[in-house]
Formats: C-alpha cells, structure tokens, sequence
C-alpha cells in the first residue's frame, strides 16, 4: 500500500476555462500511448456509422440491415394485416348474420341488448332458434351448412342449468334452496326435419323459472370465405361453434340473450381457383422466412455489440480506478449499455416469433391471429420508433432523444407519487358513485373516466350525469370531480410538463456551451483526433492486451 501513495497524490485535475474538467496523468509509471489508445477507442465506439465508416473504412452494414428490415417488416405487416382485415370483417358479419337469424325480433344497436320478460317470449325464442336451425338452407344467402362427423349431422344442443332444489315464496319471505346445479340437455338433429321443413317429433319439455339459471344453445355451422380470392389468396373455411345465451342468473324478471361463437380456421381439404396454383402462398412463406433471416442476422449483430460496450465499459472502469483512483458513475456506465440495440433485440425476437406464427397461421398449422398480431405489431412499433436514433446523428434532432433520455428517471418518480393519488381517487369514486353513476360502476370504468377527465374530455357529461336522488350523494360528486379535476389538470399535469421542459432546458444549455457533462466525455473530449485522420487504423486486440498488462502491473504495484 506504501508504493501507491505517489500514485494518489500524483493524481490531479485541471479544469480549463470553460469549465471542462481536463483529465491529465502524472504517474512515472504510465504509458501515455495507453491512454491516448484508451481514448480513441473510446472515441470510437461512440461514434456514428458514417464517422466509423470515415475512421477505419468499414461499411455500415448493421446500419443498411436495419433500413432493409425496416422496409421488410413494413410490407410484412401490411400483407398480414390485409389477411387479418378479411378474417375479423368474414367473422363479424357472419356473428352478425347468426343474431338476425336466430334471435326473434332482434334490431342492430338495440338499446341494452337483446332482453327477454315473459315466459312465453322465453318459449317463443327458443322455438325460433330450432325452426330457423332445422330450415337454414332456405333461409340464408350465405354458404353455411351443417357440420358432418363421420358422416353424420352433429345436433342442436339446448341445456338447461338450473338449482337442484328449491323452494322460493317471496310473499311470505322464505326460501330454501340447494346451490348445486344440474344440467338438462336434448338434442336435434337437422337430418330428421330437413325434407318437411319441421320437426318429426313435437318438443315436450318445461323451464322452472324460479330454479333456472342459464339456458345455452349450442350448433356447428360450416362456411367458406370467398373474398380472398379477390386478393389472391387461397380461401380458408370456417368453423363457427354457436352458443346462445338466455342468462338468468340474476333472476331481475330480465333475461338477457346474447349469441357468442368460437372460430376456427382450416385449410379447405379440396380446393380448385381457376388460374391459380397456390404459387402466392409459397412467394408469402419466402418472404416470412427472409424476414426471419434478416432479423436474427440482426439479433446476433446487435448482441455482440452490447457485449462488446460491456467488456469496454469494464475495461474503462478497471482504467479510471487504477489511475485515477475514482468509481465510474452508474450513469457513465449506463452509456456502454446502448438503449437502442436492446429495443432493436427485443423487436427483432418479437418479430421472429411472429413471423413462426404467420407461417403457421399460413399453413393453417394454427390459427393464432391475435398472438401474431401483437407480436408483429409491437415489433412493428418498435422498429419504426428505433428510426429516431438514425435521425439522432443530426444535431437539431438529437435534442428530442436526449431530453427523452434524460427526463426518464425523474418522469418515472414523479408518476410513481401522482398514481397513489390517482388510485387513492379511483377507489373513493368506485365504491361511492359507482351505485349512482355508470361511469363509476365498474372499477376498469372509473380509471378510463378519470383519466378522460384528466384530458379534458367528456367534463360536462360526466357532471350531469350524476343523479339527484339524494343531496348527500350529489354534493360529494361535486366537491368529488371539482378536486380532482383542480388538483389534476392545474397542478400534477402542470409539474409533469415542467419536469420535461426544464430537462430541455438544460440539454440545450449544455448544447449551446458545448461542455461535457461527464466524467467518460470528458476523458473522451481529450482525444482531438478527427475520424479522417488515419489515427483509428489500429489493431484493437494488441491494444486490448497491451492495456491489460498495464492494468496487472500497475494492480502488482499497489499490492
């Protein structure tokens, strides 16, 4: 420890007018090509790819991979997004078709869905639902048919779910009851009624209103969905499991009907198009499989670059300890670590994933449309916000990106405090207003009201919505939303947008006066190489090994 005390005291700072702190080495040890060595290299790695490419002539080819996968999955989500267009419009048009079909008197935006009073509407709808299942053909302009198993016709279900036992008199307030439920179902099979257009044998069964819970219809029906043809793509054929619901559960004298189905997607097992041979859907497979291949070419690029920042970022932290006896800030370190490559990772994994998914959604391997498109569109999303560190090279640009980078934290800390407040008011106004207002029923609904009104939007309505039934209850709405709205949008939002616009401030003051505002960019501005100088045609492994022996013998010294 005695031979490292000339070290420490031979170790000073100069600071030069403008305020720039100049690291300089007084250390009769020390290899000052070392250092200047350390410096470029440092320089190096944080320049841009047209500097690199002026410094030792290398081509930006991570830089052009980028441009061509951006332009890549682009088209990709476009093609996939057409196909997944045509499959959500086929499916909501034929759910569509099933309610005007099947549900007696139904109308389009009916007012609170499709609710049901008497038992004899109760009846009547269920009887509807099997005429209109028994004499499809003659009814539909579309192509549906029934589904065969085996060659034989798969039946209308109608179950009923009911309490095992009871007995209710609400007259005289008593009631028994056994919560187990049963489940009754009978079955109809189109085959049996299709040459008469009836039923061959009357249906004989009764509902115990006071016991029943739920009442669902089950069916299979079959079609296929011409219009890719249009956009030449092989047609998939569909099958559409259908359940109507007639609930219950509330017994409220109301009972709500609702028809619901379940999708899948195969491939059509003959199929004959005029004029096409399939050739798209190959081209398509090509096209994913390049996607893929361009994004893991990416992946391992982009990889090896966060770990090569990190073994430099460790190799300058063993550097400024040994000689200059100070601890690199985590900031500083953070800079090794570049942001961007990790959004570029995570967007090219996402992507790969999904294009696995389109494949085998194309191959009707798999029918995951939601999966994919999340994948593909937050890929997507990433991609194109990673076009901002390109813009970046660009002086006037870059401030966008650093106040970004720089706000983060204290933005991140700041939301952390206003959302106890958020949800200190969301809770109060779920469980007070939620039994008088519909904004507030639910708990998801007071958080979307209150961050609308957090916005400005939907103010008036929100406040004459309220009902006036009890004083009480109407004066805390008002001191309620007026809080809220004072606290939130004059004040909280306020800070927030001064948080970001003094970070701006002070990026652009650093800017205008040109001063490192690090210890790493400081080391680094003493470099004065220019890229066009010649001065990076080095070999970096023997610069490497050259700066670790002299990492060992000056650790060998202190010890």
């Amino acid at each position: 420890m005695e031979e490292s005390e000339p070290l420490l005291g031979a170790r000073f700072e100069e600071r030069s007018a403008n305020g720039r702190c100049r690291w300089s080495l007084r250390t009769p040890n020390m290899d000052p090509r070392v250092v200047e060595d350390l410096r470029r290299r440092l320089k190096y790695f944080f320049m841009n790819p047209c500097q690199k490419y002026k410094a030792r002539g290398r081509k930006p080819w991570k830089l052009m991979l980028q441009i061509l996968k951006i332009a890549l999955i682009t088209a990709q989500l476009v093609s996939f997004g057409l196909s997944n267009e045509m499959m959500v419009t086929f499916k909501d048009e034929n759910l569509m078709t099933f309610r005007h079909l099947f549900l007696k008197g139904y109308k389009d935006h009916q007012l609170g869905g499709h609710v049901l009073h008497t038992k004899t509407d109760v009846y009547d709808h269920i009887y509807y639902i099997i005429d209109s299942y028994i004499n499809l053909q003659n009814l539909t302009v579309g192509n549906l048919a029934y589904e065969k198993i085996d060659g034989e016709y798969t039946p209308l279900l109608v179950c009923q779910e009911f309490y095992r036992n009871s007995n209710i008199d609400p007259g005289n307030e008593t009631f028994y009851i056994d919560p187990r439920i049963d489940t009754d179902c009978f079955a109809i099979y189109p085959v049996r009624s299709l040459d008469n257009g009836s039923l061959a044998t009357p249906l004989n069964f009764s509902l115990d209103f006071r016991r029943l819970l739920s009442i669902n219809v089950y069916f299979t029906l079959k079609t296929i969905n011409l219009q890719t043809v249009r956009h030449h793509e092989l047609p998939d054929c569909y099958v559409f499991h259908v359940v109507i619901t007639f609930d219950n559960h509330a017994h409220s004298g109301n009972i709500k009907v609702a028809v619901g189905n379940d999708v899948t997607i195969n491939e059509c097992r003959d199929w004959n198009v005029e004029g096409t041979s399939g050739e798209n859907d190959y081209l398509l497979l090509f096209f994913d499989s390049v996607v893929i291949l361009a994004c893991f070419t990416s992946l391992i690029l982009c990889v090896r670059s966060v770990v090569n920042g990190i073994q430099l970022q460790f190799e300058f932290n063993t550097f400024f300890h040994a000689y200059y006896n100070k601890i690199v800030t985590m900031s500083d370190r953070m800079e090794f670590v570049n942001g961007w490559y990790i959004l570029i990772i995570v967007s090219d994994t996402l992507t790969i994933i999904g294009s696995a998914l389109k494949i085998g959604i194309q191959t009707k391997f798999m029918t995951s449309y939601d999966e994919c498109s999340i994948l593909l569109g937050t890929a997507t999303m990433m991609v194109w916000v990673g076009v901002i560190r390109y813009l970046g090279f660009f002086k006037k640009y870059n401030i966008l990106i650093l106040t970004l980078r720089a706000a983060f934290p204290n933005v991140i800390r700041f939301c952390c405090c206003a959302a106890m407040i958020y949800l200190g008011y969301c809770f109060c106004g779920w469980i007070v207003l939620g039994p008088y207002h519909d904004k507030f029923r639910t708990l998801d609904k007071v958080t979307e009201c209150l961050f609308s009104l957090v916005n400005g939007d939907d103010m008036y309505a929100t406040f004459m919505k309220m009902p006036e039934n009890g004083y009480m209850v109407w004066l805390f709405s008002r001191l309620y939303l007026y809080s809220f709205i004072s606290l939130f949008i004059y004040m909280v939002l306020s800070l927030f947008i001064a948080l970001i616009t003094d970070t701006y401030e002070t990026i652009k003051h650093h800017q205008q006066e040109k001063a490192p505002v690090s210890q790493l960019q400081a080391f680094i501005a003493e470099c004065r190489d220019e890229p066009e100088s010649g001065r990076y045609q080095t070999d970096e492994e023997s610069l490497s090994c050259c700066l670790l022996s002299c990492f060992c013998c000056g650790c060998r010294k202190k010890i």
